[in-house]
């Protein structure tokens, strides 16, 4: 699998000044890669004791059997990962609380560029920053994947978010997230958070405020936007009319099912 080099953050520290409550079920956060995967993590790192943190690796169907015990009831642990649905992976983790995040597809593209032609991911693909592609190129190549090294947006948002939607799964979008955490003394941020804690059976402190603030530090996130280095492409800020065609004829209708259109 491909590599991922971040800088370790400072968060178990962080966490050890809060009263933790044990868990007392399993939580498994799942994401789409590159929809906020750290961010949700980070956050809920800050309500689960350190010893209940299953950090050994970012879980995923190519390593999934090795982490069985990620998911293990007696034994409570919250763990995350880029899990799509199959047979096996929808028994490994019944037993966990499921929470789904994921962002825009149209947003997802630029992301997936951007991280991909950065310092911080090693893989196969490293030709791809060697200048000679240009921003539209990579952003056509991440709507439509490259043979035998990348999958498709199709295939991922179809197995990793679509097809989990049809099983047992707190749903999450990546834009809700990043705008209640701007927002944290607003109705809507609390009726968020609330149902956030609810969906992982984390009874909320009166403290979660705080929490969510050092969780949510962007200096603490290796991936954020910010922290990419090496990144010599220009992206825009927004996928612009012809790509987000080419996302709407890859694949129809899946921004409706998510909740964008």
């Amino acid at each position: 699998m491909p590599t991922v080099l971040v800088k370790a953050d400072t968060l178990d520290e962080a966490n050890r000044r809060f009263v933790q409550e044990p868990l007392r079920e399993p939580i498994f956060l799942n994401s789409v890669p590159k929809s906020g995967s750290h961010l949700l993590r980070n956050i809920m790192r800050m309500f689960v004791p350190v010893e209940q943190q299953y950090a050994r690796d970012f879980i995923q169907w190519a390593n999934l059997q090795q982490h069985r015990s990620a998911f293990d009831p007696a034994r409570p642990m919250l763990s995350w990962g880029h899990l799509f649905l199959a047979d096996a992976s929808a028994i490994e983790t019944a037993s966990a609380r499921r929470i789904l995040l994921y962002r825009d597809p149209y947003d997802w593209v630029i992301a997936r560029a951007r991280f991909f032609v950065s310092e911080q991911f090693a893989s196969n693909m490293d030709h791809l920053k060697s200048g000679a592609l240009t921003a539209d190129e990579l952003l056509t190549m991440m709507i439509f994947g490259l043979p035998g090294k990348a999958p498709s947006l199709r295939d991922i948002y179809e197995m990793n978010a679509a097809a989990w939607l049809g099983a047992r799964v707190h749903a999450v979008k990546f834009e809700d997230m990043v705008r209640h955490i701007a927002a944290l003394d607003t109705p809507e941020a609390d009726q968020f958070f609330a149902s956030l804690f609810e969906a992982c059976g984390i009874e909320r402190p009166s403290d979660w405020k705080e929490r969510v603030r050092i969780g949510a530090d962007r200096k603490q996130s290796g991936t954020a936007r910010e922290n990419l280095t090496g990144v010599s492409v220009e992206f825009p800020d927004a996928l612009g009319p012809r790509h987000r065609a080419l996302v709407d004829y890859h694949v129809p209708g899946l921004r409706a099912l998510l909740g964008y259109a």
